[in-house]
């Protein structure tokens, strides 16, 4: 009897033992610290919220390139052979400038022929007109037949159709003259040279290719929400290889009516006077400018 006693209480000793264990382990479990978040997971969580875009949502910063605002081919008005050209590819020229003659000896002849017949009509006139004044004085008293009289009138008439013609005439070789010096309607720059000499033009032929440099235009993509922060006569500035440690200042001149719906952005075009002419046409420039 004792032993079974004995027993008993051993056993019950034994789960109550074992009934502890896992409480204390739960227990241990809690109080364990946690373990350390990711590196990345912990940096974001110290970034803060504001990290300076007020100023970036002020300015437009974009690419953009110089274009011409004029882009002319230049064709003499009349065919004919080069006898001489003034300019070169890639040379600077003003507007009014002569680029090209063409030969014009035949010309120059013809003229002088017309000036000639010119003055011959107008003696011949000057001599109508003399007869015709007495004539005049004689029909005022009866002295001569009336169809006398008609006959020095139509004469002066007729010399004075012939002095206008000769004039006419006289001034349309001028003219022909004139257009045989091809000038340059810009101030800008030859971009090709399409002819040499020797060589002939014929109607519609094409000598050279001006561009303008002054002023010049720069052309760039604005964003759609944009629209409402830009406008006509707002400031840009834009920088270039060739001069990196130059700005340059232009004015907003332009700004597309149409949102281009595959890049949901519109065009802006901005003129830079461009006076010494340093920035060329399709030249690369970064753009920026101030927003309302």
């Amino acid at each position: 009897m004792k032993r079974i006693l004995i027993f008993l209480t051993l056993a019950l000793a034994l789960f109550g033992c074992s009934s502890e264990e896992p409480a204390t382990a739960t227990s241990a479990a809690t109080t364990q610290e946690a373990p350390p978040l990711p590196d990345d997971v912990a940096t974001a969580t110290l970034v803060p919220t504001d990290t300076g875009a007020t100023t970036a949502a002020n300015t437009l910063s974009a690419t953009g390139e110089f274009v011409a605002p004029v882009r002319s081919e230049l064709s003499p008005k009349m065919p004919g052979r080069v006898a001489k050209l003034h300019v070169d590819e890639g040379s600077r020229v003003t507007r009014g400038q002569p680029v090209l003659e063409l030969e014009s000896d035949y010309v120059r002849l013809n003229l002088q022929a017309a000036e000639a017949e010119t003055a011959r009509a107008k003696a011949m006139m000057d001599e109508a007109a003399r007869d015709l004044a007495r004539k005049k004085e004689l029909i005022a008293k009866d002295s001569i037949p009336r169809a006398t009289y008609d006959r020095s009138q139509a004469a002066y008439d007729q010399a004075h159709a012939a002095y206008n013609a000769a004039i006419a005439q006289a001034s349309l070789l001028r003219q022909h003259l004139a257009d045989a010096t091809l000038r340059s309607p810009v101030t800008g720059i030859i971009a090709e040279k399409r002819t040499d000499v020797g060589a002939r033009l014929g109607e519609g032929g094409v000598a050279f290719v001006v561009v303008q440099l002054s002023p010049l235009k720069l052309r760039f993509q604005v964003p759609e929400r944009y629209l409402g922060r830009i406008d006509r006569g707002d400031a840009v500035t834009a920088r270039v290889d060739p001069y990196p440690n130059e700005t340059f200042t232009g004015t907003i001149k332009t700004i597309g009516g149409v949102i281009d719906p595959r890049t949901r952005t519109m065009f802006a075009e901005a003129e830079f006077a461009n006076k010494d002419g340093r920035l060329r046409p399709g030249l690369f420039a970064r753009v920026e400018a101030k927003l309302d």
